[in-house]
């Protein structure tokens, strides 16, 4: 077990560049959906926006935290933990949350702003906690992650697609219309595609080690799941914004997740299987999750 920490998996510097731009247009596709007046609802519904970024931000580092403190996984599990907890929500959260019957405006305004914050808090949170948990600090020593670099990256994924993709919208939305519909599923199946062909390649590793992060990746993510539900539950949101929060939680961008350790931590074994476990597993919770809601409203609607 202890070598796990020492597994590297291997992805050559080209495959990170692909990595790297697929996933910058993965960014710009959702960004195409986003406009300025989904920010104005900060203004108009404060309260949901800001529960949902607590949720996310906040309140899922810290209960990540504390469920590493009571497992002690492997440092470099913990720290796939932590850079999990640390990324902003995925980019499926709105499809999943409209599945679900729940608030696709809230959830979209949620991927706006946390994609936004996320330039700044993914770095601090996964510093923060990684630096606060002995074996995992330990690790980073070794590692020497140099915390602007860190920043600029995801600046450089994050922020300038964001950017570039809401401006095309002001600009002309027919277009940016167009354009989602074709980049969004083209991008992440290239996304998904690179990926499979890098852990193709390092399918020993990924079959002597992933039974070691199996049973924490669906925990840890079921527990998200919980922790978005009765976060909202608890500032006595509704049960249509209960069900947006709980999906948003859940599903996190493992995808950058992944994207920043290839690049900082050289394919840390423990780290990359760690975020490419719950890059699958959240959307197969999240897809369960969203079909029961909708099973059951569809249900409550008959009667």
């Amino acid at each position: 077990m202890e070598q796990l920490d020492d597994v590297k998996i291997n992805f050559e510097s080209n495959g990170l560049w692909v990595l790297n731009i697929a996933l910058a247009i993965v960014m710009f596709g959702v960004a195409l959906g986003i406009s300025l007046d989904d920010f104005k609802s900060l203004f108009k519904q404060p309260k949901l926006v800001l529960v949902g970024l607590l949720s996310q931000f906040m309140l899922l580092p810290a209960l990540t935290f504390i469920i590493i403190i009571l497992i002690k996984p492997q440092a470099s599990i913990a720290l796939g933990m932590i850079m999990v907890a640390a990324c902003p929500g995925g980019n499926i959260s709105n499809f999943i949350t409209h599945i679900a019957g729940g608030n696709t405006a809230l959830s979209i305004s949620l991927t706006a702003f946390g994609t936004v914050l996320a330039i700044l808090i993914t770095p601090f949170n996964f510093q923060f906690y990684g630096h606060l948990y002995g074996p995992t600090a330990q690790l980073l020593k070794h590692i020497e992650l140099q915390p602007l670099e860190l920043v600029k990256l995801v600046l450089l994924i994050l922020g300038i697609p964001l950017f570039i993709g809401m401006l095309v919208r002001y600009k002309n939305r027919k277009l940016a219309d167009r354009l989602s519909g074709v980049l969004k599923p083209v991008s992440i199946f290239v996304f998904i595609a690179i990926v499979g062909v890098a852990f193709s390649k390092n399918m020993d590793v990924f079959n002597n080690y992933i039974h070691y992060v199996l049973l924490i990746g669906i925990g840890h993510n079921l527990l998200a799941i919980v922790l978005g539900f009765f976060t909202a539950k608890g500032f006595g949101l509704s049960f249509k914004n209960q069900k947006t929060l709980a999906i948003e939680t859940g599903i996190q961008n493992s995808g950058l997740g992944l994207l920043l350790i290839f690049t900082f931590f050289n394919g840390l074994g423990g780290m990359a299987i760690m975020a490419a476990f719950w890059g699958i597993w959240h959307i197969i919770s999240g897809l369960i999750l969203a079909f029961y809601w909708s099973y059951t409203s569809s249900k409550i609607v008959e009667r």
